[in-house]
C-alpha cells in the first residue's frame, strides 16, 4: 500500500504520489462510508492506496483528518456535504463589485471557524472599488479575523495572500460563483490553471469551476472548487467569533441566558438603540445561530428531548402570564 494526497473530488479521483494515478473505491471503505458518508474521500485526504496485480488500483482507506470542512443544505435537511479536509486556512472570497453580501461572509465565516481552520476574508476586485481599504477595515472590525483586499488583474494585495501558505500550508477557498477565486488561484500560480470568463455587463463573474482541485501555490497548496450558491451551517459552533461585537456586547447583558429579544436589561438591543450595532447584524446573527440549533437537534436525539422540555415549561409559563410564546426559530 501506499498513502497519497487526493487531488480532486470527481469520480475516479487523481492523487499525488510516484506521479498521478486514477483510483476507485475499495470494498473496506465502501463499508465505512455507507455507516458514515462524511467519512467518503475528498479533496485535501491523505488516503491509503492498494495496487493489485491485475492494474487496478482502490483507494482503501483515509487518514485521520486535522480538519474538516463540511456544509449543511440550505433547504434545513439534515444532509451534509464535507468540501475539504486537512486545511489550514480557510479563505471566504467575496467580491468587491457588487456590494460584498456581509450576510453571505458571516455564513462562510461560522463554516470556516466550525472546521477547524484558520479564517480569513479576501475580498477580490478592489481595481473596481475606490472604496476598498475602507470597506476592508470595516469587516474586519465585525468579522474577527484578517481582510485583505486584492486585485488579481493587477496584481495588487497578492502578497499577504501568499503568505498564508507558508510553512506548507492548505488554503481551501470559499465563495460563491464569479467571486474571483479562479483568476486569485491563477495570480497566485502566475499560470493559467484555472479556467476563467469574463466579467458579466453588471460586474458579476461567471460559473466556470465545477469540482474541487488542490494546485501547488508558494509552498503550500490552495484548493479551489465550484461556487457555493447556498450553504448550510450544521451548528451553532464559530458563531461567537464570527460574531464577536454581539458576544462582547451580550456579555453586559442583565440575565446569562438572554435572547436578544425582549428581556430587560439586554445591551445587543440597546446597542441598536444606539446605533453600535445595526439591526441586520442581529438579525443575521439570530438566523444562523437557530439555523446551526436545528441541526444539532437533527443529530442529538437526547438535545431533541431537552428542548421539547424547555419550550414546554417556557410556553406554560408564558400562558400563565398572559403572554404569546415566540416564533419558533431562535427560540
Amino acid at each position: 500500500m501506499a498513502t497519497v494526497e487526493l487531488l480532486r473530488d470527481d469520480e475516479g479521483p487523481a492523487v499525488t504520489g510516484p506521479g498521478v494515478v486514477r483510483a476507485g473505491w475499495g470494498g473496506s471503505l465502501l463499508g465505512v462510508v455507507h455507516a458514515d458518508p462524511d467519512a467518503a474521500p475528498t479533496t485535501g485526504d491523505r488516503v491509503r492506496l492498494c495496487f493489485w496485480p491485475d492494474g487496478r488500483v482502490t483507494v482503501e482507506a483515509v487518514e485521520p483528518r486535522r480538519t474538516v470542512l463540511i456544509r449543511a443544505d440550505a433547504d434545513g435537511s439534515a444532509r451534509r456535504q464535507t468540501l475539504a479536509a486537512n486545511v489550514d486556512v480557510v479563505a471566504v472570497v467575496e467580491g468587491l463589485l457588487p456590494e460584498p453580501d456581509r450576510n453571505r461572509i458571516a455564513r462562510l465565516l461560522a463554516l470556516a471557524r466550525a472546521s477547524g481552520a484558520e479564517p480569513v476574508v479576501v475580498l477580490t476586485k478592489a481595481d473596481l472599488e475606490p472604496e476598498a481599504a475602507r470597506i476592508a477595515t470595516e469587516l474586519e472590525a465585525d468579522c474577527g479575523c484578517p481582510v485583505l483586499p486584492v486585485s488579481s488583474s493587477l496584481g495588487h494585495g497578492l502578497e499577504p495572500v501568499r503568505a498564508l501558505f507558508a510553512g506548507g500550508h492548505t488554503v481551501a477557498l470559499l465563495g460563491p460563483s464569479g467571486a474571483g477565486k479562479s483568476s486569485l488561484v491563477n495570480a497566485l500560480t502566475g499560470a493559467t490553471v484555472m479556467r476563467v470568463n469574463a466579467l458579466r455587463r453588471d460586474g458579476k463573474g461567471r460559473h466556470t469551476t465545477v469540482t474541487r482541485e488542490l494546485h501547488p501555490v508558494a509552498g503550500g497548496h490552495v484548493i479551489d472548487g465550484p461556487g457555493l450558491r447556498s450553504v448550510g451551517i450544521n451548528s451553532a459552533a464559530g458563531l461567537d467569533d464570527t460574531f464577536a461585537d454581539i458576544t462582547r456586547l451580550a456579555a453586559a447583558c442583565r440575565f446569562a441566558d438572554c435572547g436578544h429579544a425582549v428581556e430587560p436589561g439586554c445591551a445587543v438591543i440597546a446597542a441598536i438603540g444606539t446605533g453600535e450595532l445595526l439591526p441586520s447584524r442581529l438579525d443575521s446573527f439570530r438566523r444562523l445561530v437557530a439555523e446551526g440549533f436545528r441541526q444539532e437537534l437533527r443529530r442529538d436525539a437526547r438535545l431533541r428531548h431537552d428542548e421539547v422540555r424547555r419550550r414546554r415549561v417556557l410556553h406554560k409559563s408564558l400562558r400563565r402570564a398572559g403572554q404569546a410564546p415566540p416564533e419558533r426559530g431562535y427560540w
